[in-house]
């Protein structure tokens, strides 16, 4: 009898999987945090005999290659795919065996990447599940913007004739099971729901269900910004990923934090925006540990920049250390838990600004107060609607833009808090007076504020 097991990746919007059966199994697509393949493949009681990559990834880092070498699996990469080091290349057709009565037939899905390789899992011939990747996704597809400019429509295109082609060899009721879709931006839309089948996919996705034409003319048009990150991804997977280390940084006390502050590091604090409010180190950064960390740290941060974590917990630091590893961040310079008061040097004080709602926001443009509304929600969001008045700048410009915030004291918001908690962090760090409002954007109608929403008549 066989198995599938998913492992969940939330903050990066991504899944991994072990298949097998009785005796052996394949891991799909593995972190770079290879321990928790080899832990759940312990408690199947399993051996990892094959590992096998749909594709070369752009948004984390794998762990293919380490997890290969540990337990001595054949590794699987698409034969088109460019990568410097030894490896079983697979190609169309091609067909292993995982253990007796399972085999994994490799079927060539170009669209997300030239090479991505999707994966069947069959049964004594009856087809079990649908290893996708980043090619059917549930309710999408995976982007195809993200290797060459120059290919977009080409890899969009490849995107519905590979969608169609696994819905015209497969069974309705084959699982589909792919790599992203579950927040991931390598997504080219998000839909709801974590489970389908090729059936619904069959019924319900627009790959399956609109001509090609219309269909690349309306995801061109829905694509959204890349996480800067990207660019390095894809480099560090060809090039082979180096063995991960995850024992805990050096402790720093409030002279060494002082000084890495000094010279242009960055200082992290991974506790709940709240509490970042009440009180933080003056100069650091707020990215809340439980959020999409790896996500907007990975994404904000001049890449290399050393960075040192502050957290309430040590847990809190490992559990970033391990997020932050998987898009590459290895390392952290050093790390300081505990009460904030220990984080500053004698006779400092920590900094703080205020939080608010949007009803407050409201109030203070009633009174007539000359406030600055700072919107940094993507722009596919502010397409919905948008305060009257307000600046744009997205979360992931605002680092290199705060000179472009005009004067005077800053109600940052975004779509929910997290994000405006980060940017009033990062402009509380220039020396701006900030409120941070920690509120969700439908509450900005309901509190009367005039808002703009492009494309409405009437």
């Amino acid at each position: 009898m066989f198995f599938v097991d998913t492992l969940e990746f939330e903050g990066l919007g991504n899944r991994s999987y072990l298949a097998g059966g009785p005796d052996a199994a394949v891991a799909i697509d593995p972190p770079r945090d290879i321990d928790q393949v080899i832990a759940a493949a312990a408690r199947r009681g399993v051996r990892i005999a094959y590992v096998a990559e749909t594709h070369v990834h752009n948004d984390y880092i794998t762990g293919g290659l380490e997890l290969a070498r540990v337990t001595g699996a054949r590794y699987l990469v698409p034969a088109g795919a460019r990568v410097a080091f030894a490896r079983t290349p697979v190609a169309d057709g091609d067909t292993v065996a995982v253990d007796e009565g399972l085999t994994l037939r490799a079927i060539a899905t170009p669209g997300h990447t030239p090479h991505h390789t999707a994966y069947a899992l069959a049964e004594d011939g009856r087809g079990v599940a649908a290893f996708t990747g980043g090619s059917l996704l549930i309710g999408s597809v995976g982007r195809p913007d993200l290797v060459e400019p120059r290919l977009t429509e080409q890899l969009a295109r490849a995107q519905h004739a590979s969608a169609h082609r696994l819905a015209d060899e497969l069974d309705d009721e084959v699982p589909v099971l792919p790599t992203h879709g579950f927040g991931s931006f390598c997504s080219s839309s998000q839909a709801e729901g974590d489970a389908t089948t090729i059936g619904k996919e069959r019924e319900t996705n627009d790959a399956l269900t609109l001509d090609v034409d219309t269909f690349v003319a309306q995801m061109l048009a829905g694509l959204d910004d890349v996480p800067a990150y990207y660019a390095h991804m894809g480099p560090a997977n060809a090039a082979g990923p180096a063995p991960l280390d995850l024992t805990p940084p050096r402790r720093a006390d409030g002279g060494e934090i002082a000084a890495r502050l000094a010279a242009g590091e960055w200082v992290v604090d991974l506790r709940s925006r709240m509490a970042f409010a009440e009180g933080h180190v003056a100069g650091s950064f707020n990215f809340e540990g439980d959020g999409k960390l790896a996500t907007y740290l990975a994404w904000l941060i001049p890449w290399g920049k050393p960075v040192t974590l502050l957290a309430d917990t040590p847990r809190q630091v490992a559990d970033a250390q391990r997020e932050l590893a998987r898009v590459g961040i290895d390392r952290p310079a050093a790390a300081a838990t505990g009460d904030p008061a220990g984080w500053v040097r004698a006779g400092e004080r920590l900094a703080s600004f205020p939080r608010a709602r949007f009803a407050d926001l409201a109030r203070v443009r009633e009174r007539g107060d000359d406030v600055v509304v700072l919107d940094v929600r993507r722009n596919s969001e502010r397409a919905g609607g948008f305060i009257d008045g307000s600046v744009h700048i997205p979360i992931h410009e605002l680092h290199g833009r705060i000179g472009a915030v005009p004067e005077g004291t800053v109600w940052v918001h975004c779509a929910a808090g997290m994000r405006a908690a980060i940017a009033a962090s990062l402009l509380d760090a220039a020396g701006r007076d900030v409120v941070a409002v920690d509120d969700d954007f439908t509450a900005a109608d309901q509190a009367g504020l005039p808002l703009t929403r492009p494309g409405r008549t009437g």
